[in-house]
């Protein structure tokens, strides 16, 4: 089966779609940020441009293996930008949907490559070599000589990069999100007027992007009056929590001031505020 001709040539592009699930797999069931980079690391630099060049050039001869290598981490350098900016303008970038385009693209292109190698006879296709053999720099050529050192120091620059990234988060990243929503369940449409004796709903929100675990706690009054105590709301980083509010005020009046104060660890002084105003009508 292993010199099947309906397979010849076909290996690579098994084994790229299986890494890709395989790392996919990883990347979703791993909390930690930095081992999520490392694993990634072949996963955005190499896959991508690698299967974007074997669905172009499914003959062996139309490019050498250094040229396949080198042209596979520059166009994986360009695709994953030209993704990320797909996703934000059709919806937001975050880890999950941009970690399903690039699984989704990787797998088409194989697809595609796969379907364009069978086309051609076996000993045409592109058959990756996995010697360790490496070339005297006399017998390569200019070209060949010149994509090494590029390959080299891009690969070098990407994982220093990555690291540095890794181990030390810009502060400037860090925050939390604080956030109300309406009954429609998105911002706005905010409750404005209740009758007195009548309540409405609100959904108070909260998303831990500090880079490390933070325990929350919500302080919510009307008017002054305090209505409710959220405590102990522990969410480690790139979670997210929300819980429905009943706003009940206990007497009438006009522009009654609903306050939402936000404590972390227990600190003493609110961390973010948000505000309401209401007309509790009586009738």
């Amino acid at each position: 089966m292993a010199n099947s001709p309906k397979l010849r040539g076909t290996y690579d592009l098994l084994a790229i779609v299986a890494l890709t699930a395989l790392l996919t797999i990883c990347i979703v069931f791993i909390p930690s940020e930095l081992p999520r980079i490392i694993i990634g690391l072949p996963f955005v630099l190499f896959f991508p441009g690698y299967a974007l060049i074997a669905a172009l050039f499914p003959r062996k001869e139309s490019l050498t293996s250094i040229e396949r290598v080198a042209l596979s981490f520059g166009l994986s350098l360009a695709v994953v930008p030209l993704i990320g900016l797909f996703l934000n303008y059709a919806w937001k970038i975050s880890l999950y949907p941009m970690l399903l385009l690039i699984a989704g693209f990787v797998v088409i292109m194989c697809v595609l490559a796969y379907f364009r190698r069978r086309q051609l006879a076996p000993e045409e296709r592109f058959e990756p070599n996995i010697s360790v053999r490496l070339p005297s720099p006399g017998k390569q050529s200019r070209l060949d000589r010149a994509l090494t050192a590029v390959l080299v120091v891009a690969v070098a620059a990407a994982i220093a990069a990555v690291i540095y990234v890794g181990v030390r988060p810009k502060p400037g990243d860090d925050f939390t999100d604080f956030y109300l929503l309406g009954s429609s369940g998105t911002v706005g449409n905010y409750p404005t007027d209740i009758k007195l004796g009548a309540d409405a709903n609100v959904t108070v929100g909260i998303a831990n992007h500090e880079g490390k675990d933070i325990t929350y706690q919500v302080r919510i009054s009307i008017d002054g009056a305090e209505l409710k105590v959220i405590e102990g709301t522990a969410l480690h980083d790139g979670e997210k929590w929300e819980d429905n509010v009943v706003l009940a005020p206990t007497k009438a009046g006009d522009n009654q001031e609903v306050e939402f104060l936000l404590y972390r660890d227990g600190g003493s002084e609110p961390y973010r505020e948000l505000h309401l105003w209401i007309n509790v009508i009586n009738v």
